[in-house]
């Protein structure tokens, strides 16, 4: 929840998860400043009902990484994947009080190599880029995980049906 103008502004309850890699596997991860040991993939929630999930996506990685997503060599695909679950009860009072459930959808962003990104320090105090297997052991999110998990369905590891 936000004050805007004096009224409260409270979040929307449909987010994106991007999940940054390399085509070799690499994931990015963020460790949450608001829960140290947290570690996720890019989320974020849309601005309201009307914006795409695409600009959601665009947008949230540029502010969290800095990284263009909408500039090659980097590669945005939706992978038209939506999971819905409880918002933890830690996180509620950012939410209208009868919501209860967000709506995810998820997106992968293929990046030639790892990079350093410029983190937000008010939203994350540190990064790290792990093989595949062991990012999704890191992710607290169960969803983030599974997501994590997808990657070699979604983006074959060169040398396996890709060049």
């Amino acid at each position: 929840m936000a004050l805007q103008g004096g009224a409260q502004v409270f979040k929307h309850p449909e987010s994106v998860l991007v999940v940054i890699h390399t085509p070799d596997l690499q994931v990015l991860l963020l460790e949450r400043a608001d829960a140290p040991g947290f570690w996720q993939s890019v989320t974020g929630s849309k601005n309201g009902p009307r914006e795409p999930w695409r600009t959601t996506a665009a947008r949230e990685v540029r502010e969290e990484t800095g990284l263009n997503a909408r500039h090659p060599p980097a590669v945005l695909t939706d992978w038209r994947l939506q999971n819905v679950y409880p918002i933890y009860p830690e996180w509620r009072h950012r939410y209208a009080p009868h919501v209860v459930f967000n709506t995810e959808r998820v997106f992968g962003l293929c990046v030639p190599q790892p990079l350093a990104v410029a983190l937000s320090p008010a939203e994350h105090t540190a990064q790290c880029w792990l093989p595949w297997r062991e990012a999704a052991d890191r992710c607290r999110s169960a969803s983030n995980a599974e997501a994590v998990l997808q990657l070699p369905r979604r983006c074959p590891p060169l040398g396996e049906g890709r060049s």
